[in-house]
């Protein structure tokens, strides 16, 4: 399949058969890399990483994904984008510099226009309503784990459900056909608009997407999965989230609902589940909390693969640059 040229902004843009194909490649990379073997796809490649928000994983990933294969990289914090330059201005120079661009920050339109007049293929690290590299690897974790194939499993995703992790899983899932279940406050379901053209979609992909606000709703769940309350720039709304989502703490009571044994639990991380944090000792001192989204209990239990799914941001990550920027 050939993918070359094209950017990576969200996986609306990107048909089911692409999506199997990138994991298919992300699978092969990890054994790969696994092997020692560095076949460099992207040798003399240069490669720039633009970082308006905070980043481990995402940072991290892209960097040593690169390094593997060959490519050089720039990490680009404090650019004039936007400030002494116009993004559009600033899109053109880098199109000229480098062979691909990378943006990870806050609106959506940012690294759509940068993909506009960059001529060069872009890739989305994470806007506020997108996280597709993250969803890629989410499901390559789930299919490492899970004894039946994509479109037989139903995955639950608990707490903000408007965020951009329950909006990407929502079209992950209805993209591979997939079951998806949002079990949050009416207040924080994914956007509607979107959830209409999922909805749409899954007439022809089989998937299943609900909603509620019930825990008891997990029934049957292969995966539980959550994320922070609070995204970065809302911190200003903790007292109003925890009062809506405490409720919706995943713990190992609402794991047992499910009624799977082995039901998976994850996580895009960072996670609140102690206070081994700066924030989470304020939220403990502000608030009484020791733990937000999930239990210590949970995050460490052996239905936990979180650390499985940081690792594989790499991997797919690696899959889409490689698959978009190789010869």
């Amino acid at each position: 399949m050939n993918l070359r040229g094209r950017s990576f902004l969200s996986l609306l843009d990107y048909s089911p058969e692409e999506i199997r194909y990138l994991l298919d490649l992300s699978h092969k990379l990890k054994k790969e890399k696994a092997a020692r073997l560095f076949p460099e796809r992207l040798k003399h490649k240069n490669i720039v990483l633009i970082f308006d928000k905070a980043s481990t994983r995402t940072r991290c990933a892209f960097e040593v994904a690169a390094l593997d294969e060959g490519a050089h990289v720039t990490f680009l914090s404090n650019s004039q984008m936007g400030k002494k330059e116009s993004l559009e201005d600033t899109a053109k120079v880098l199109g000229r510099y480098y062979d691909a661009i990378e943006y990870r920050g806050f609106g959506q339109q940012i690294v759509e226009d940068l993909a506009r007049f960059s001529g060069v293929p872009v890739w989305n690290g994470l806007t506020g309503s997108d996280h597709p590299t993250q969803v890629l690897a989410d499901l390559m974790t789930i299919e490492e784990y899970a004894q039946k194939p994509l479109n037989q499993i139903h995955l639950c995703y608990v707490g903000d459900a408007r965020n951009n992790m329950g909006n990407s899983l929502m079209i992950g899932c209805a993209k591979m056909g997939m079951a998806f279940t949002a079990v949050a406050p009416r207040a924080l379901w994914p956007n509607e608009d979107l959830t209409a053209q999922m909805l749409a979609l899954a007439k022809s992909t089989g998937a299943k997407i609900s909603f509620s606000e019930s825990l008891d709703a997990v029934a049957g769940a292969d995966a539980v999965y959550t994320d922070v309350w609070v995204s970065m720039g809302e911190e200003s709304q903790f007292a109003a989230r925890i009062e809506l989502l405490e409720p919706y703490r995943v713990t190992m009571e609402l794991m047992q609902k499910t009624g799977n044994p082995d039901v998976l639990f994850l996580h895009c991380l960072p996670s609140f589940h102690d206070l081994e944090t700066v924030v989470g000792r304020e939220v403990f001192e502000k608030y009484g909390l020791k733990e937000m989204e999930v239990s210590d209990e949970v995050f460490r239990s052996r239905h936990s693969v979180v650390f499985d799914e940081a690792e594989n941001r790499m991997h797919t990550i690696k899959a889409v640059m490689v698959a978009t920027l190789s010869e």
